[in-house]
């Protein structure tokens, strides 16, 4: 028999969504301290200890996007560069504006690209396409918060945090992506890096080129 919903429903509902022992504030700790073991438990053994992988990117985007506008992050950066260009070039911009305005579907799209180079560089291990799918979903899922918070830096301070929080997003995907295929082998920190970098310029080359074109 379902519960009826009421006042204690809804805030047992909230209480398992913030749960330091399952839930999302649960798997943000997980992913921070342990990222590619926990990933792995996911995939191969245990599917209810984390939230859903694109429940969570979906999420932890949108609670970047709410600090982007809170703080005025970038404010009138793309308006304003777009007001000055000419017209063939505001295709391309605008291409641009809905990623900076939709991170949530931008990074399942960049996940893409990154999940296609990592798929060649670690061919020898046994995931497939979607399981690297799931790693990259949970990862772009911290970096979002690893930005959000460096965004709230930066708001307050001269100090240039953005610039500091991409460096940090680097160096913690490289570190979650290595750790994940085997955290023995140096050599998977150094091809997690180049995969990153070249799924990430391949998303943006491609977006000029559907803008040019």
């Amino acid at each position: 028999k379902l519960e009826r919903i009421n006042g204690r429903y809804i805030i047992s509902e909230i209480s398992s969504v913030l749960n330091f022992q399952k839930g999302i504030l649960f798997t943000i700790k997980e992913l921070l301290i342990r990222p590619g073991k926990n990933i792995s438990v996911f995939i191969a053994e245990d599917r209810n200890r984390l939230v859903k992988p694109i429940v969570f990117i979906l999420i932890t985007s949108l609670i970047y996007s709410i600090i982007i506008r809170i703080f005025h992050f970038d404010e009138g950066g793309i308006d304003g560069v777009m007001a000055g260009l000419e017209d063939k070039m505001k295709v391309t911009l605008t291409i641009f504006k809905w990623i900076q305005e939709n991170y949530g579907y931008a990074n399942i799209i960049m996940a893409v690209f990154i999940g296609l180079w990592l798929k060649v560089f670690f061919r020898k291990y046994p995931y497939n396409f979607f399981e690297i799918l799931i790693l990259l979903c949970f990862i772009m899922g911290i970096e979002m918060l690893i930005f959000a918070v460096f965004t709230i830096m930066h708001s307050f301070s001269s100090i240039d945090f953005i610039s500091i929080g991409v460096l940090v997003v680097l160096i913690y995907s490289t570190y979650a992506i290595g750790q994940f295929f085997d955290k023995r082998k140096i050599a998977n920190y150094a091809k997690a890096l180049i995969s990153y970098l070249l799924g990430m310029i391949t998303f943006t080359f491609l977006s000029l080129s559907i803008g040019i074109i």
